[in-house]
């Protein structure tokens, strides 16, 4: 199966290009960001080696869809989308935050915990639980990018002692993030699911804190199916989920963890179509939609086409 693995457009009145571990961004005019939702995966903040084909599409159009459902509880950065894998909006400041909430003691949070630790990034959690139980009430433990690999825990004073943002604002975006986070419970209970955690990021743009990248999508959140959830729990095994994390697991037992010195593995081509399946089921699932399968055969130049018309008009 094709995919889109990358792209690389001169694009009318852009001013700068960066090429994410998904996305390829563009700026254009020092006004707008044209966002390029492309098939490659990452995990342990490492690119896999093998692309996932529709993953890109999966992702812009799931932000799509709940940046709309969400914009009268928060402001956020999206103009339109023009395609199926691309999004333009305004250009913001980053906050250099990434606002994680959880609901369930389960992926990063379970793993400290599971090592003894009972604080994680400040917030005390309670003894004697196990993976997966919920949380008595949903607790925030936000991230900063670290200058080389992985995101690194951070606790609100450590936030306000390197000046990574005043009180008023990070009282705004813990106050955003718990509004977002119910508002997504609530969505994903109507579909089945159970919205596990997810993350957030924001910016400033004229003064005003916008939401902005991704929302409650396969790459940013973790959910459970909520029919069998309380009796998986009381068995003990692992729940059933539509996320990335399995895609983690899978590494984890070809022996990666994107530790130093380990090299990706390659997915075989059984387990590529597995994952391409996943993602078009957490879409269906948790947006009510029937997935498009998008014609790839000549993408680069549908996205560039499609593009450059949104832009000609902005």
């Amino acid at each position: 199966m094709k995919a889109l693995v990358q792209t690389q457009y001169q694009l009318p009145n852009q001013v700068s290009f960066y090429r994410g571990k998904v996305r390829d961004v563009y700026g254009i005019a020092d006004k707008y960001l044209a966002m390029v939702a492309c098939d490659r995966i990452s995990a342990f903040d490492v690119v896999l080696p093998e692309p996932i084909p529709f993953k890109g599409q999966v992702l812009n159009q799931i932000a799509e869809h709940f940046l709309g459902l969400t914009k009268d509880i928060v402001p956020n950065w999206l103009i339109n989308s023009p395609d199926p894998n691309v999004s333009i909006g305004h250009l913001c400041k980053p906050l250099p935050i990434e606002m994680v909430i959880r609901g369930y003691l389960a992926g990063h949070a379970w793993r400290e915990y599971k090592s003894g630790k009972r604080t994680i990034c400040g917030v005390n959690m309670p003894d004697g639980m196990k993976e997966n139980d919920r949380f008595p009430e949903p607790i925030i433990t936000p991230t900063i990018k670290a200058t080389e690999g992985h995101d690194e825990d951070i606790s609100r004073e450590d936030i306000f002692k390197q000046g990574l943002a005043t009180e008023a604002e990070y009282v705004q975006l813990e106050n955003y993030t718990r509004k977002l986070f119910a508002f997504g419970t609530e969505y994903a209970a109507k579909q089945g699911l159970i919205l596990v955690d997810t993350k957030y990021e924001f910016g400033i743009k004229d003064g005003e804190v916008m939401l902005m990248d991704e929302i409650h999508t396969p790459d940013s959140s973790r959910y459970f199916y909520a029919d069998t959830y309380v009796e998986i729990q009381a068995k003990d095994q692992q729940q059933r989920q539509l996320s990335k994390e399995f895609v983690r697991q899978w590494l984890i037992e070809n022996g990666f963890q994107g530790k130093e010195g380990q090299t990706a593995p390659h997915m075989p081509e059984e387990f590529i179509n597995l994952v391409t399946s996943r993602y078009i089921e957490l879409f269906e699932k948790v947006t009510g939609k029937q997935f498009q399968k998008q014609d790839y055969g000549d993408v680069i130049n549908r996205v560039e086409k499609n593009m450059v018309e949104a832009l000609s008009k902005m």
